[in-house]
């Protein structure tokens, strides 16, 4: 039997389920909502292309009011099923469905322009209230102000309030508000630097929609990442959030191991379940184990022979590289580790304060975490009962990611700096110590700033410095740090993937005030090498030749010795 087509960027529940494309139930989504009689607002933070969109189209379908029977829809779904408890909620609303995607510009001008006009396309999409003469003298004025763009800016914010009070009056049910990517114009803002005043915005907008608003019975936000309270949600006592650690509604969105097996089975691709495990499984969304959906569904739908990633290209990453950018060389070395297969165990905050993500390198993890670039398995509490999380990377997918995306914008961070990468990485493959200092001090002047140093431990923030800019020499060379080598640990190593090409020890030392000079620091390293065996893997792997650097860091002063064999 024919499979049905796979729907690739269709995110309207009506034309996925009429058209007839293979549709993994979400519909449960529904009843646990209905369950939390007590909840009036859910927020879903989840990565990019993780089916919220679609979600909120389902949910539009089985709650909106309207004069043609949806219920094919749903026949043979989970939620119809459930019984008739479930099935008195169907069709019996008005809905306001509100997306915020493509509200987002590099002033607070242009953002506010294009919120303002969803606005108008949403009352719009009501007018029926102001033609059919339903509004009273003062609401039909103020109606007819916001299609004509003569509003206000009060009644831009307070459209949802007045909105709901409109469509509660003339149906006689409150309302369900549908919000998508609430997140987007407050990310706009806080990286184009007009954050205060995007939020001042959407705090009105939001609150008195979701908060004050005594027209409401439900109301379903996604988002990415969960903005804290006293940034945008202040006094929102209704608001339940269920990030991806929650346990509630852990596989309401992407896929489980299951409905994958199923899906690939479906498509002839049953024999290909353990590819798509290692490409795009690992994600842990309350315990469970969750597929990237979109990544699934390209690798299902376009047949390739081999996994690809297909999802980097559709997520926005500005915030994720602003911070990047901030915290590469200082974390280079745990980058490193994870790109190795390895952890790291950190307490994460399910709160993002914008303002404070700056000054904040743990912010760094959670952002990570919640836009889908690490994954998270919940530790034992520790003895204070805080909550640990063991981070890694989740699939090939996102270990591309790394190895070349989050690479790629170090580099170009470099190459703005004004210094000659290609001239550095010269001078170390030949052994000119003096062009390698010469250029090296020239990447530290530019790039690190002088407090770079005392933020993590100075030999970690210089050693992931270093391996940041060498990475460019891959593949032709792996560059890795801390690697047991002889009968010591060379703080970087870099080895040829062919024999007969040269390899580098680096041994890094940092000067301490009042206790060691420069020239002392510089005179350890050079002992160091000279004592220790660490050139052994690379004269082992075929490298020659083989040149060893003793390099110290006094601040933003730097000195290169080659210490010859």
């Amino acid at each position: 039997m024919t499979p049905r087509p796979i729907p690739i960027g269709t995110d309207d529940f009506r034309e996925v389920r009429e058209a007839g494309f293979d549709y993994i139930d979400k519909s449960d989504l529904i009843r646990q909502i209905l369950d939390r009689a007590g909840v009036k607002v859910f927020l879903f933070p989840r990565p990019r292309r993780f089916g919220k969109t679609l979600n909120l189209s389902m949910l539009r379908c089985w709650f909106e009011k309207t004069d043609t029977n949806l219920s094919h829809l749903f026949e043979g779904l989970s939620v119809w099923q459930a019984g008739e408890k479930y099935r008195a909620h169907f069709q019996r609303y008005p809905v306001i469905h509100f997306n915020f995607k493509g509200s987002k510009g590099a002033t607070f001008e242009a953002t506010l322009g294009a919120i303002r006009k969803k606005i108008v396309d949403l009352y719009k999409t009501h007018r029926a209230l102001l033609d059919g003469g339903r509004l009273d003298e003062v609401a039909a004025r103020r109606y007819r102000q916001i299609l004509e763009g003569t509003a206000e800016q009060t009644l831009y914010e307070g459209a949802l309030l007045d909105l709901s009070e409109y469509l509660h009056a003339h149906h006689g049910e409150k309302v369900v508000i549908l919000i998508d990517e609430y997140d987007e114009p407050i990310h706009a803002g806080h990286v184009n630097g007009y954050g205060a005043q995007i939020l001042d915005f959407m705090r009105t907008f939001l609150g008195e929609g979701l908060k004050s608003n005594v027209h409401l019975h439900k109301a379903v936000v996604t988002g990415i990442l969960r903005v804290a309270k006293e940034n945008l949600f202040s006094g929102l006592n209704n608001l339940d959030v269920y990030t991806l650690l929650a346990r509630q509604f852990n596989t309401c969105f992407g896929f489980t191991e299951a409905e994958v097996a199923a899906f690939a089975e479906r498509h002839g691709r049953g024999d290909k379940m353990e590819d798509i495990r290692l490409w795009y499984n690992g994600y842990v969304f309350g315990g469970e184990v969750i597929y990237n959906p979109w990544s699934v569904c390209n690798y299902l739908q376009r047949g390739d022979e081999t996994p690809k990633p297909y999802w980097l290209s559709t997520s926005s990453n500005d915030l994720v590289r602003e911070l990047l950018e901030l915290y590469a060389f200082e974390l280079q070395p745990v980058f490193e580790s994870l790109l190795d297969g390895g952890s790291l165990e950190v307490t994460l905050d399910e709160n993002v304060v914008l303002s404070d993500i700056r000054r904040s390198p743990g912010a760094l993890w959670s952002l990570l975490v919640f836009s889908g670039y690490l994954k998270a398995e919940e530790l034992p509490p520790d003895a204070l009962g805080t909550s640990i999380y063991k981070l890694s990377i989740p699939n090939r997918e996102i270990r591309g990611v790394y190895s070349t995306t989050f690479r790629g914008w170090m580099e170009q961070r470099l190459r703005e700096s004004g210094g000659n990468l290609a001239a550095l990485t010269g001078a170390l493959l030949s052994g000119d110590a003096e062009t390698f200092e010469e250029e090296l001090q020239a990447f530290v002047t530019n790039i690190l700033s002088y407090h770079d140093p005392g933020t993590f431990r100075p030999e970690r923030v210089y050693q992931g410095f270093l391996v940041g800019l060498l990475a460019v020499l891959e593949p032709g060379h792996q560059v890795r740090s801390n690697r047991e080598s002889g009968s010591g640990r060379p703080d970087v190593l870099i080895r040829p993937t062919q024999p007969g090409k040269p390899g580098v020890v680096l041994e890094l030392k940092v000067a301490k005030p009042a206790k060691k000079t420069l020239e002392q620091a510089l005179d350890e390293g050079i002992a160091q090498l000279q004592t220790g065996s660490y050139d052994a893997e690379l004269r082992a792997a075929g490298a020659t030749p083989v040149h060893r650097f003793a390099v110290a860091f006094d601040g933003k002063v730097v000195r290169v010795r080659l210490v010859p064999r």
